[in-house]
């Protein structure tokens, strides 16, 4: 038997795709609601209805899943320095799928600790101290986490010269506490990899019980990992490949949600300009981010706060007779549907303000993750620093999300990700070719590429369609 199921139990949907492993196609794509404040099983079920209903019942030799429901894998980050070590703490965070509630850096205070607590974060990440580096920061924080009314999984990921006392010190009053390698064992130098396997193997064995996901487990073979983990995954080898079948390249996704705009490069991000120098932290060669205030539905209104009424209203100049009419409808709207965050659009007028808020969604958030350019004064004259990712050559551009795929318009929601003159020190790609997730396949494809990277990547390259 050759077929394969692949399950995202996602915030709102609950989503799934079968998949021919010797024909190397899609069988079928449904979703249902999610329902994991009841019985998760209860919303893959009208999954499962849907996608059996045009071709009857099918089995299954493997089932696989994901998922982000129930608020998704929420963690802290705390580190020494904010540039380095808590950097570093919270880039592991986010490639391990983790929606990070916030970033903590020196010495932890009594109200910073109220603040934690308040969040309520499923996992904590304590760094703090390249290897023989500072000592003092780590433990006082330590000692600040034995405070915390909550008894939340510690991941110790800091100097090691003092991570034993760090453990055993938290395990005075800490059930779960997990020692990994340093994020940042040398200056600058990233080492996220351990401690992301570390958070994904607490997500399977502890929060998906905790937030009622394991009863999943009576029917998917292997709940793997985060569905933002899954999605970063996929684009990291539709980017670089397999040792078998060459990928696309470098590339940028965009996933823009209800709640969120998560952000993926594949690449090393080195200057393309002479002259250059690059500055700051060491890149993740695949790397994302999320932006917390960027989305269609529950973040609508601080999307607005956060690219201003103005500007996504420069985005409907053909839509509407004059800037204040459109101005007054992205006010109205975005109030519309962060009340009744699974409305549809009905109208014409709504799918084009869908698209001008995507649009914003994507400029934003690809603002924010790309390098950008500094001028400062060397003896010899004026120069240019880079800090991040210089992603002006990366050539592809991929768009996924429920906005973005069932839009009439991708490919002007996708021009957010493009550089623009009027910004030239924000490194976004020139000129890339765009591809849409018509299927919405990407963190199914992630999964699948646990086992079967080279057919992932086939598949990929041929539902992930090129739309310029």
């Amino acid at each position: 038997m050759s077929k394969v199921l692949l399950i995202d139990f996602g915030s709102t949907y609950t989503k799934v795709v079968a998949v021919d492993l010797e024909k190397e196609e899609i069988l079928g794509t449904a979703n249902g609601w999610t329902t994991v404040e009841t019985n998760i099983m209860d919303g893959l079920q009208q999954a499962l209805e849907q996608l059996f209903a045009p071709t009857g019942q099918m089995e299954f030799s493997r089932v696989l899943g994901c998922s982000s429901a129930a608020g998704g894998l929420k963690m802290i980050a705390i580190g020494l320095v904010p540039e380095l070590t808590a950097e570093a703490a919270k880039r592991a965070a986010l490639g391990a799928g983790a929606k990070v509630l916030g970033v903590y850096c020196h010495e932890l205070s009594e109200y910073e600790i109220s603040e934690i607590e308040e969040l309520k974060p499923d996992i904590i990440l304590l760094a703090g101290g390249t290897n023989g580096g500072n000592k003092n920061v780590i433990l006082h924080n330590a000692k600040m986490l034995t405070t915390l009314n909550a008894d939340v999984p510690v991941v110790v990921a800091g100097n090691k010269s003092v991570a034993p006392e760090v453990v055993k010190l938290l395990s005075e009053n800490k059930s779960q506490v997990y020692h990994t390698e340093n994020v940042m064992p040398k200056l600058n130098d990233l080492n996220i990899d351990p401690a992301r396997a570390v958070i994904r193997d607490i997500f399977l064995k502890k929060i998906t019980e905790a937030k009622g996901l394991n009863k999943a487990n009576e029917f998917v073979d292997r709940l793997v990992m985060p569905t933002p983990a899954a999605v970063l995954k996929a684009v990291e080898i539709l980017g670089k490949g397999t040792n078998n079948e060459a990928g696309l390249g470098d590339l940028v996704a965009v996933d823009i949600g209800g709640a969120t705009t998560d952000i993926y490069s594949v690449g090393k991000g080195e200057p393309t300009r002479g002259g250059v120098a690059w500055r700051g932290l060491k890149e993740p060669f695949a790397k994302r981010t999320v932006e917390g205030d960027l989305g269609m539905r529950y973040s609508a209104i601080a999307l607005v706060k956060a690219a201003s009424v103005q500007e996504i209203a420069g985005y409907l100049q053909e839509s509407f007779s004059d800037r204040a009419e459109a101005e007054q409808a992205i006010l109205d709207y975005t109030d519309k549907v962060a009340q009744k965050t699974d409305y549809i659009p009905q109208t014409q007028r709504e799918k084009q303000l869908e698209v001008a808020m995507a649009k914003a969604c994507t400029k934003i958030g690809l603002d924010r993750h790309a390098g950008y350019l500094e001028t400062y004064y060397a003896p010899q004259g004026e120069a240019l620093m880079q800090f991040g990712k210089d992603l002006t050559a990366v050539p592809s551009v991929i768009g996924t999300g429920g906005v973005v795929i069932r839009s009439q318009a991708p490919e002007k929601i996708l021009s957010g990700a493009f550089f623009e003159n009027a910004n030239p020190m924000i490194l976004k790609p020139v000129k890339p070719a765009v591809y849409i997730d018509e299927l919405y396949i990407m963190a199914s494809m992630g999964l699948l590429a646990e086992e079967y990277p080279d057919i992932a990547l086939r598949i990929m390259k041929k539902y992930v369609v090129r739309r310029n």
